[in-house]
């Protein structure tokens, strides 16, 4: 199964729930991972989109602390959901290098975010995972 392409339906996933207040969250992940069910790992894509969720408090204020002069509300809805994928990585899945989920962050930040959104998603994943090291 294409782990690119499963964190790309994750992070779609996270967009739409972001940018549709109202939205239902399992229609719209369901809805995505059937679109590529043949070549998507849908429980991967479930696992990251309920981990999200689940810490979605706590990822945020790693955003926040790692990127101070960037109010989370003006950071774009793609990156925040590329950075909320990319942290909950970094930091609830013991299975995934952080090379790995930084690499990935930053190679879908080239493809779905603005001019800069890959050296922004990198240099704040880099924050986050240097802060986790020292713990």
């Amino acid at each position: 199964m294409n782990r690119h392409l499963s964190r790309m339906i994750a992070m779609q996933t996270l967009y739409e729930w972001d940018f549709r207040d109202s939205s239902d969250l399992n229609e719209i992940l369901h809805r995505n991972i059937d679109e590529y069910s043949k070549d998507a790992d849908g429980p991967f894509v479930e696992n990251i989109v309920n981990g999200v969720i689940n810490n979605i408090q706590s990822i945020d204020s790693r955003i926040k602390d790692s990127a101070p002069d960037w109010p989370i509300e003006q950071v774009s809805l793609i990156d925040k959901s590329i950075l909320r994928i990319a942290i909950y990585e970094l930091t609830h899945s013991q299975n995934i290098p952080p090379k790995v989920a930084i690499n990935e962050a930053v190679e879908l930040a080239k493809q779905f975010g603005g001019d800069n959104s890959s050296k922004f998603i990198n240099g704040v994943l880099g924050a986050v995972y240097e802060e986790s090291n020292e713990k």
